[in-house]
């Protein structure tokens, strides 16, 4: 049994002694485990006095006024003292005065916006939207019947990609869906990466606040007669070609030769831009310096201005095809994806030292889907630190992961409430949940997504909290209903009526098979080919597949749709008559593809984050989206 001592300060630091797992059975952080946490917390708890002495301090901190506060308008804030009026300013200059009640509060104004205390300009109050900018806000419709796709980058093929997929790649995508009606194409996470190995995520990532340059497309920033005729200079031509040209990405060759032809443009076209680039490494500040000083470093070629050429590019290119989307009409246009963590390695990590939890690493308790549990080698903030500095590293990652967006996909949202952290070195067994300000988290969230006129799309599969999701909705927040997982208390598929009207309609995610894959049981074979399912395992699977394949068949038939056609169109109509607003479909299902992204658990044998999307939508295109158009117009009809 765990010292109670022990327990109470690790309560009061946050971590989450006691918690109920994925089968609902109630389980307690051992004592090694709550001190090697609280270790790395930077609270010393190795005996009884320094528990003790921990306890008082943290007790003490907890009565210090934090730099920052959020409220809703009308909501108390507390000012610790009682009496008198107090002045606040907003950030665009007006002023209001308000008493101060006997109990020490004024009532939050009704502006959004941040506001500092007359009195105290190192306090200061965010007041935030009662909800995110929503789908309804940027259709301008009561209720939205909405569609966009989900595109992997890397998977899709530009002109001049070497194999790894750009913004050019993305734009025939969007201009495509943008034909047929969609308000928007969700991203894969376009972050800063480390230097690119065998083993590439796109969710393993440098730096959030920064673009990948390798996804950049400098022709749509500085032409295409001077981008091709740089590239033939540098006599890439060729192996651009052929790298193109492969089923899956080369991640070492692709990276190595385009940041070949980077080099190339640097020193052909940065002069004539100088101004355009000054511009926006003043813009960057402090924070881009840093970044590209570290890259300069990780890259191996000392040369930091490079880099910040290379992030204009890059920041051009993604900015250039989200005025594209708004020019074709699409409501949304580009939907980001932020990552959960990023490479303890990375330039985040350093820029950010003082607020990075330093010796814990992200992960997951066992479940259903991996009995060990899972350390994903990623970094977190600290919550402690956030509250610090007046949670200016999450503002700011916010910030930079919506400008020039309709919106943000935010993976693992139960990061908002709690993280699975693990010391580094052990296993995920011996991990704890830490608690995070959710209600301050989502105050800044929903201002940020008014700011930048994006809405928000929280990950939220598997075993959440009670009230979890409520709580999401009730700040518009949506949420992601994906075929496979929306399902009644008795494991049968849910009808389309029945599905969330606060959440995205989705057939399938980058972890899970392709609708035409999961039917056949593509992903059981490779689970069984990578070692993770016995023979006899593979058949059980099979098996349970086929029963859950005909059970969908017949929900379908139910809701009124048929399965005498293609199977795969039948459920892309069958998502699409749900009430979501917006029904996102990933682009190997528009394509009938049978091969998923990502097969998590597997490392050497599976090709994640490879796969490369055929040259030609072709005809399965066409009936994808008569299937989709035909279905978001019946769950529009009253």
């Amino acid at each position: 049994m765990a010292d109670p001592d022990l327990r109470t300060l690790a309560d009061t630091a946050g971590v989450i002694v006691d918690w109920t797992d994925a089968d609902g059975v109630a389980q307690r952080v051992g004592d090694d485990t709550l001190v090697a946490v609280l270790d790395a917390l930077g609270i010393h708890a190795r005996t009884p006095a320094k528990c003790r002495e921990a306890q008082a301090e943290l007790n003490a901190r907890s009565t210090q006024a934090p730099p920052l506060v959020t409220a809703r308008a009308g909501e108390p804030v507390a000012l610790g003292r009682a009496g008198g009026r107090v002045e606040l300013v907003h950030e665009d200059g007006d002023r209001v005065e308000l008493r101060v009640a006997e109990d020490g509060t004024v009532p939050a104004p009704p502006q959004p916006g941040e506001w500092k205390f007359g009195d105290d300009d190192e306090r200061s109050l965010v007041v935030a939207p009662a909800r995110c900018f929503g789908v309804a806000d940027a259709l301008g419709a009561a209720a939205p019947r909405a569609w966009g796709v989900a595109l992997q980058v890397y998977s899709a093929r530009g002109p001049r990609d070497a194999g790894i997929g750009d913004a050019g790649g993305a734009d025939a995508w969007l201009t495509r869906a943008a034909r047929y009606g969609a308000h928007a194409v969700a991203l894969s996470p376009l972050h800063a990466a480390m230097p690119a190995g065998p083993h590439y995520s796109p969710y393993s990532p440098a730096d959030r606040r920064w673009l990948d340059p390798l996804h950049a497309d400098p022709a749509a920033v500085l032409g295409v007669a001077a981008a091709q005729s740089c590239l033939e200079r540098a006599g890439l031509a060729g192996r651009f070609d052929a790298l193109a040209a492969g089923a899956l990405v080369d991640w070492p060759e692709g990276a190595a030769v385009k940041w070949r032809w980077l080099r190339a443009l640097h020193a052909a076209h940065a002069g004539s831009h100088a101004d355009a680039i000054a511009g926006f490494a003043a813009a960057g500040g402090d924070a881009l310096h840093a970044h590209t000083q570290w890259a300069a470093r990780a890259f191996g070629d000392g040369d930091p201005s490079l880099h910040v050429f290379a992030q204009w590019l890059a920041a051009r290119s993604w900015a250039a095809l989200q005025a594209q989307a708004r020019g074709q009409g699409m409501g949304i246009g580009l939907v980001a994806d932020l990552a959960v963590g990023f490479d303890p390695a990375g330039s985040e990590a350093a820029a950010q030292a003082d607020a990075v939890l330093d010796g814990l690493l992200l992960g997951a308790p066992p479940d259903a889907f991996n009995a060990q549990g899972q350390v994903w080698g990623l970094g977190a903030y600290a919550p402690a630190a956030l509250r610090r500095s007046g949670y200016a590293p999450f503002r700011t990652l916010l910030d930079c992961v919506m400008r020039d967006r309709g919106g943000v996909r935010i993976d693992h949202i139960l990061g908002l409430k709690r993280m699975w952290l693990v010391p580094a070195g052990a296993e995920a067994t011996h991990g704890a949940y830490l608690r995070y300000p959710m209600r301050e988290l989502m105050d800044l969230l929903a201002l940020a997504s008014w700011r930048h006129r994006a809405i928000v799309i929280g990950e939220d599969l598997g075993v959440v909290p009670p009230g979890f999701r409520q709580r999401l909705a009730a700040r518009g927040l949506l949420g992601m209903d994906v075929l496979p997982f929306t399902r009644d208390d008795d494991g049968g598929f849910l009808p389309p009526a029945q599905w969330r009207h606060d959440a995205v309609a989705m057939t399938t995610t980058h972890d899970l098979p392709t609708l035409t894959g999961w039917r056949i049981g593509r992903d059981l074979s490779w689970r069984r080919r990578c070692g993770l399912l016995d023979a006899d395992g593979r058949r059980r699977a099979m098996r349970e597949r086929r029963t859950d394949v005909a059970a969908l068949d017949r929900a379908i038939v139910a809701a009124g749709g048929t399965t005498d056609g293609d199977p795969t169109v039948a459920a892309l109509r069958h998502v699409a008559t749900t009430p979501s607003p917006l029904v996102l479909v990933p682009a190997e299902d528009m394509l009938g593809l049978r091969g998923q992204p990502n097969l998590p658990g597997v490392v050497e044998t599976h090709p994640n984050w490879r796969r490369r999307l055929p040259e030609q939508a072709g005809t399965a295109w066409d009936a994808a989206v008569a299937a989709i158009g035909d279905g978001r117009r019946q769950a529009a009809t009253p």
